[in-house]
């Protein structure tokens, strides 16, 4: 398995390039899960995108194949887009698009305002800018002191989709990972979170950028990405009816069409 070398840690990715030869220069997309993930929630988006751009996915720290960073380790907006230019910088990707979803799309919007020399385009799904506007976020200790991990990973299954939105293995595969997820990790993201506050810099972003909504995340209000849309310079916002929080993996295929063709025109 492919790694990237960190300070902190090894970060686990993936490239994947199926681009055919008369494809010349195809670009590269970097995908980005958020809390509680790993990179196979992408999986569904692949078949749109790899007969034209290459693809690189990655477990993000703590996730997956990716290492823990440790007690010592403080998360920070600067440590996190680090570990995506490590990643890029490890998968020999100069410039590339960026796809963000929750905490990864929030993470996005930081890089973007970092590093916008790096990034051809910003496609974040389900994401904020300011964490004071987020709901239910606050409550996850509680829930995961009351009723331990398999309960927190049971009330997440539920904020992110409507019952029946995925077939029986697909459920149970992500609760599976849900439950196997650190709680530390989980909750040091989402102090993060609650902290970020990036909504008045948006207008400092000038790449273009595709917001995928979700049409009743328990989390992030259809306003809010509104809010963002109206802020950002070069922004197109779609929403998704009959989807929560787990828009990503629940309408991947939609997604994925929505992202190729705002791809496509870039």
């Amino acid at each position: 398995m492919p790694f990237a070398e960190t300070p902190t840690g090894r970060l686990h990715f993936q490239v994947l390039d199926a681009v055919p030869q008369w494809v010349t220069e195809p670009e590269t997309v970097l995908f980005h899960h958020g809390v509680a993930a790993n990179l196979h929630l992408w999986s569904r988006w692949i078949p749109e995108l790899a007969d034209r751009y290459r693809i690189v996915r990655f477990d993000t720290r703590g996730y997956g194949g990716s290492a823990a960073a440790g007690k010592d380790f403080e998360y920070t907006f600067e440590a996190l887009t680090d570990d995506v230019l490590a990643v890029a910088d490890a998968a020999d990707t100069g410039k590339f698009h960026f796809v963000g979803e929750s905490m990864g799309g929030t993470i996005g919007v930081a890089l973007a305002l970092r590093a916008p020399e790096r990034l051809h385009s910003l496609i974040l799904s389900n994401a904020a800018a300011r964490g004071g506007q987020i709901q239910n976020v606050d409550g996850w200790r509680a829930i995961a002191d009351g009723d331990g991990a398999s309960g927190w990973a049971r009330q997440m299954m539920e904020w992110r989709f409507y019952p029946d939105m995925l077939d029986r293995e697909v459920y149970d595969w992500f609760k599976g990972v849900h439950e196997a997820s650190s709680m530390d990790v989980n909750l040091a993201l989402a102090d993060l979170l609650l902290q970020a506050d990036f909504m008045q810099q948006l207008e400092a972003i000038d790449v273009p950028t595709l917001l995928l909504v979700p049409e009743a995340s328990p989390f992030i209000a259809l306003d809010l990405m509104a809010e963002m849309r109206r802020r950002l310079p070069q922004a197109e916002l779609q929403v998704f009816a009959h989807s929560k929080h787990g828009l990503p993996l629940s309408h991947g295929p939609q997604c994925a069409a929505v992202a190729r063709n705002f791809l496509d025109r870039q």
